[in-house]
């Protein structure tokens, strides 16, 4: 084993390309001397991972924790994967070219699952690595399922469930452009594979997702996050200058008897700005349920693009000709055929 690392911690080992659950126990020991771990340490790590060909169990649950700790909770801004951070984490997977399943892929899940957001092309880019898994892959999760090539199974629906509806994944509620995409790559090379019915239900809901979810309010960037703070500084909602409003009045209470007159007047514009916004939240709702033009012919672009409508298309028509209150014109000769 051969480690380019600052930091080498192929000393610890045992034995020379094996990690055993004794090995695991002394990583623990070592890295953990201090409560935290060092970015070279953690690149260290990944080097281990990559050099080693036959690794416990223990392993494998210890590179993923320690690393999507590291990555998500002690590395700055925490909390969050910046874009800095989502290219280093990405670099690390790409150096031998390969993903090992049973460490690697689950830790960019738990990854994009424990951030509080995440940049965009790290959310596509796991999506991809469990699609290509999926296609070409064969190999055991961390879970201990199997993966068998060209056939979504439960464990793999699960994994893409994981990732799609990850609390990083397009502001929290919507199915992306390039997801939707994704899953209908797969669902279409996939046709022929017994699946399981997770899949469909998966496939289904997410698609409707995409084209008739609420977009809603989007929570603070990645930049503006780093500060705890970001919230009392919200333009609609001045909570800030509402409480400090309240408190320098406070001295007045008992000279003018003013204690239900201070708290009724910034309760009401408290409540008055909520009402705003949930005024807006309904009218984004009864717009999004509706089927416009450019996603209606994205739909119909979509389904049957391999010459033939299979289960899983056809279900999806019928759910947005029963859920959708306005479907554009353009969509309505594919719902003939179908429905």
């Amino acid at each position: 084993m051969i480690l380019t690392s600052p930091i080498d911690l192929s000393p610890l080992l045992q034995s020379p390309e094996t990690i055993s659950a004794k090995d695991v126990l002394i990583f623990r020991r070592e890295l953990f001397r201090d409560g935290l771990i060092s970015k070279h340490e953690a690149d260290a790590v990944f080097m281990i991972n990559e050099a080693s060909e036959n690794q416990c169990s223990e392993w494998h649950e210890f590179f993923v924790e320690v690393l999507a700790d590291f990555a998500v909770d002690q590395m700055e801004p925490r909390g969050y994967i910046s874009v800095e951070n989502g290219e280093w984490l990405v670099r690390q997977m790409q150096r031998d070219g390969n993903i090992n399943v049973a460490n690697e892929l689950e830790l960019l899940v738990r990854t994009i699952e424990k951030a509080s957001d995440c940049p965009d092309f790290l959310v596509n880019y796991v999506l991809e690595q469990v699609t290509r898994l999926v296609i070409t892959g064969e190999g055991e999760l961390l879970s201990g399922e199997k993966i068998t090539k060209g056939v979504i199974g439960k464990a793999e629906a699960e994994l893409l469930r994981r990732v799609i509806y990850a609390v990083s994944s397009e502001n929290s509620i919507a199915i992306s452009r390039k997801e939707a995409e994704v899953l209908f790559e797969l669902n279409d090379k996939t046709t022929q594979a017994q699946n399981h019915p997770a899949w469909h239900d998966l496939f289904v809901k997410a698609i409707a997702n995409h084209l008739m979810a609420v977009s809603g309010y989007a929570m603070p960037d990645r930049q503006t996050a780093f500060a705890r703070e970001e919230w009392l500084n919200d333009t609609e909602i001045d909570v800030a200058g509402t409480l400090k409003k309240a408190l320098s009045s406070f001295s007045s209470l008992f000279k003018n008897g003013g204690l239900d007159q201070i708290f009724t007047s910034d309760g009401q514009r408290v409540e008055q700005d909520w009402g705003k916004r949930n005024a807006e939240f309904d009218q984004k709702n009864k717009e999004a349920v509706v089927i416009d033009r450019g996603e209606s012919h994205w739909i119909v672009d979509r389904i049957g693009r391999d010459g033939v409508i299979h289960e899983n298309e056809k279900a999806i028509v019928q759910f947005l000709k029963d859920e959708s209150p306005e479907i554009h014109p353009s969509l309505q000769p594919l719902l003939d055929k179908v429905v």
